[in-house]
């Protein structure tokens, strides 16, 4: 395997674009991913439900509709956990309850942010609606996604005529400047008919909604020599995928190898899906129980394991170099980036970049650091919150990108071929 030049770069770019394109919404990435998975043969296991786990059994739970967790068990010998995790949601809009509002000659959704995102990004773009109904259905409650597959709203700006200040700095009323424009007063077709027929459903039958706008914008790969990829969502999906490939296509077979995609992750993650939640640490427990090991046994496995947690990096910014750090600043396409801080926004510390690092030196793989400006506080991730669950030896690691929280952002291909590969040798 030649990991610097990665003869499918761009095919894994295309692959990565096609799997944001089918993830509109958190429950439908959770969904493909877990299609996927049982399509390969892995076995679907419901936390309501007594765990048999078995030695060379894989097996997929989720939580929520929106949260998965993937494991294989080896044959025999598998004394350790190692684990990647990454989130599948994305700032955004939700819409809130009875959504519909009637103004003057028009119809607006009533919406409001979801994380935090560059709002100003969501004016004047092709937006659509994705998520998930709850619905009544022959005398029980189902879920049914549901994702209309066209443009049917848009947030207007004001024209610059009648704002002068637009290209100043500006404040977003959220409530008063972002509602999107859904249709003239005379349609005679509500927003939540739409929404029935995309799920095949009654609009009578539908219970509760988590709906979100979610951007039309296709993704592209772009420059002189294909090295860009521009995409919605590519914050956190972008390390979903080559996390998730390279776990479908690692050996795995030295260690229990375990795959979680939370939810959350933009708002906290302190959910019952997200990473600061017990998933994870029940999960583990419960396939080392059914495997027959002792409480004992399994903190003690549970302390010899690893963690990568896979959410995407800072780069260094063209036009404004001064937001990053004097040396640490990555750059697209300059390798996996390493993540630390001193207030432990991030898991990393010595022992747990060095093992990372040592992984990537064996296959060529450049890594880059991350810190923040030191009076830039900056964000946080999976990877310190899994932590106050089950705590292990964890690096943060993610892929440089510019335009983070845009509703169009901007990464490298050959940083997402240097993770696919990376999470290959990971899962080995």
């Amino acid at each position: 395997m030649n990991a610097e030049k990665p003869e499918t770069t761009v095919e894994v770019g295309e692959n990565l674009i096609h799997f944001i394109a089918r993830s509109p919404s958190v429950f439908h990435a959770v969904h493909g991913v877990k299609e996927a998975l049982l399509y390969s043969g892995f076995t679907e296991i419901r936390e309501e439900d007594p765990w048999h786990i078995e030695k060379g059994g894989k097996y997929v739970v989720t939580r929520n509709g929106s949260a998965l967790i993937a494991f294989t068990v080896p044959e025999e010998g598998a004394r350790s956990f190692h684990i990647m995790a990454s989130h599948a949601d994305s700032p955004c809009f939700k819409i809130k309850e009875n959504p519909e509002i009637k103004e003057g000659p028009y119809v607006k959704l009533n919406v409001e942010g979801y994380g935090g995102m560059i709002m100003s990004t969501w004016l004047d773009r092709p937006l659509s609606v994705a998520g998930r109904l709850i619905v009544r259905e022959n005398d029980h409650l189902a879920q049914k996604l549901a994702a209309v597959d066209g443009t049917m709203l848009v947030i207007p700006s004001v024209a610059i005529h009648m704002d002068r200040n637009v290209n100043h700095k500006k404040d977003w009323n959220v409530q008063k400047d972002l509602l999107p424009l859904y249709g003239l007063a005379t349609e005679k077709t509500s927003f939540m008919d739409v929404i029935a027929a995309s799920a095949n459903v009654k609009t009578e039958d539908i219970v509760a909604h988590d709906l979100y706008l979610y951007s039309r914008v296709p993704g592209t790969i772009w420059g002189e020599e294909k090295e860009f990829i521009s995409s919605p969502k590519l914050d956190d999906l972008q390390c979903a995928f080559a996390a998730f490939r390279g776990f479908m296509r690692g050996k795995k077979e030295k260690h229990i190898s375990v795959y979680a995609l939370f939810d959350n992750e933009e708002v906290g993650s302190g959910t019952a899906q997200g990473a600061g939640s017990p998933f994870l640490a029940t999960v583990l427990q419960r396939l080392s129980y059914s495997l027959g090991f002792s409480y004992d046994e399994t903190m003690a496995m549970t302390a010899g394991s690893f963690m990568i947690s896979a959410d995407n990096a800072h780069s260094v910014h063209p036009n404004h170099p001064e937001y990053a750090d004097p040396v640490n600043r990555p750059v697209i396409n300059g390798g996996i980036v390493i993540k630390y801080n001193a207030q432990q926004r991030y898991a990393t510390d010595g022992l747990s970049a060095a093992r990372f690092k040592e992984l990537c030196r064996n296959l060529s793989i450049p890594v880059q650091t991350f810190t923040n400006r030191s009076d830039n506080p900056g964000g946080s991730t999976l990877g310190n919150i899994s932590n106050t669950k089950v705590s292990m030896p964890t690096v943060d690691i993610g892929l440089a990108q510019l335009a983070m929280h845009s509703s169009y952002e901007t990464a490298g291909t050959l940083d997402t071929a240097y993770l696919v590969n990376a999470s290959i040798q990971f899962f080995d």
